[in-house]
């Protein structure tokens, strides 16, 4: 089942208006225990934990974002405008 492009848009902006906060916001609690845990990482585990989590919450959501940038494909070229040659 693929997402038409209206949903695909409107779920992009509900993932990044209200998921990728609380991302976030997992995330720092996700690091903050490891500190209490283990004490301080070194420097380079720690900016191996910061990556992974930054690369890790747009994975699973690669197909929502993937061209809704773009204009809309289902629209007929005429309503896009004239070609430019």
């Amino acid at each position: 089942m693929s997402l038409s492009y209206q949903t695909r848009r409107r779920l992009s902006l509900l993932v990044l208006v209200v998921g990728l906060p609380l991302y976030i916001v997992a995330a720092i609690s996700l690091t903050g225990w490891l500190t209490a845990r283990f004490g301080r990482l070194p420097i380079w585990a720690e900016f191996a934990v910061y990556v992974g989590l930054g690369v890790l919450w747009i994975a699973p959501l690669k197909p929502v974002f993937t061209g809704v940038g773009q204009a809309d494909p289902d629209l007929k070229n005429d309503a896009q405008g004239p070609d430019v040659k």
